[in-house]
């Protein structure tokens, strides 16, 4: 079965968000919205994650809310339940491609070697997230797999910032960045939502 494909937005640029108490998540998203940034991955790092996702899709439908940290097979159908409208895990396994294909949910599984990428595109995946980006090698892996597997598109996440985005964002095999700086835990916590709004701002005139 072919994976399902992510649905279409406009933004480079995907926010990495961990948030620990559910009444974030929608002023999140409309500052987010509002510094042009129209995706966001809402981790379940955090037991609130999935109600996050909840309050998000159903409470500001423009913005593209997908799940992340998605580990486990039964998180799936969960995630997917709950609203997001694609997963992201920080690997592959064959229980989580069996998954999301049972429950056609849009699904980016984390990769770190050659291998593993072949894993992945044997499975019928062609956008893959790089992860840890920095220390799987950064601009200089990207480039090194963009010649045996110059068929495959990446999110690199982990270690990617407003400093180094733009040389990702530059290969032709990255298909957009992921990151926590846009989102950081302690503005979340504190309710600056202009703040996160001037961090979009400048990550989409940065890329």
């Amino acid at each position: 079965m072919t994976p399902a494909l992510l649905p279409q937005f406009a933004s480079r640029v995907l926010p990495v968000i961990v948030i620990s108490d559910v009444s974030q998540a929608v002023p999140l998203a409309h500052a987010l919205l509002e510094g042009g940034v129209d995706v966001m991955e809402i981790t379940l790092r955090h037991a609130a994650g999935l109600a996050a996702i909840e309050a998000v899709a159903k409470h500001v439908p423009q913005m593209l809310v997908g799940a992340g940290t998605v580990t486990h097979s039964d998180e799936m159908q969960r995630v997917k339940d709950a609203g997001a409208r694609f997963a992201l895990s920080p690997g592959l396994t064959p229980q989580l491609v069996q998954a999301a294909q049972a429950c056609a949910l849009p699904f980016v599984p984390g990769v770190m070697t050659p291998s593993e990428v072949m894993i992945a595109r044997e499975q019928g995946f062609k956008l893959l997230k790089l992860f840890p980006a920095a220390q799987a090698g950064g601009v200089a892996m990207l480039k090194a797999l963009a010649g045996p597997l110059g068929d495959v598109r990446f999110c690199p996440t982990g270690g990617v910032s407003l400093n180094n985005m733009a040389e990702y964002l530059a290969l032709p095999n990255v298909a957009m960045v992921g990151g926590s700086w846009l989102t950081p835990l302690d503005l979340i916590e504190q309710g600056q939502w202009s703040r996160i709004t001037e961090l979009a701002r400048q990550a989409l005139a940065a890329n």
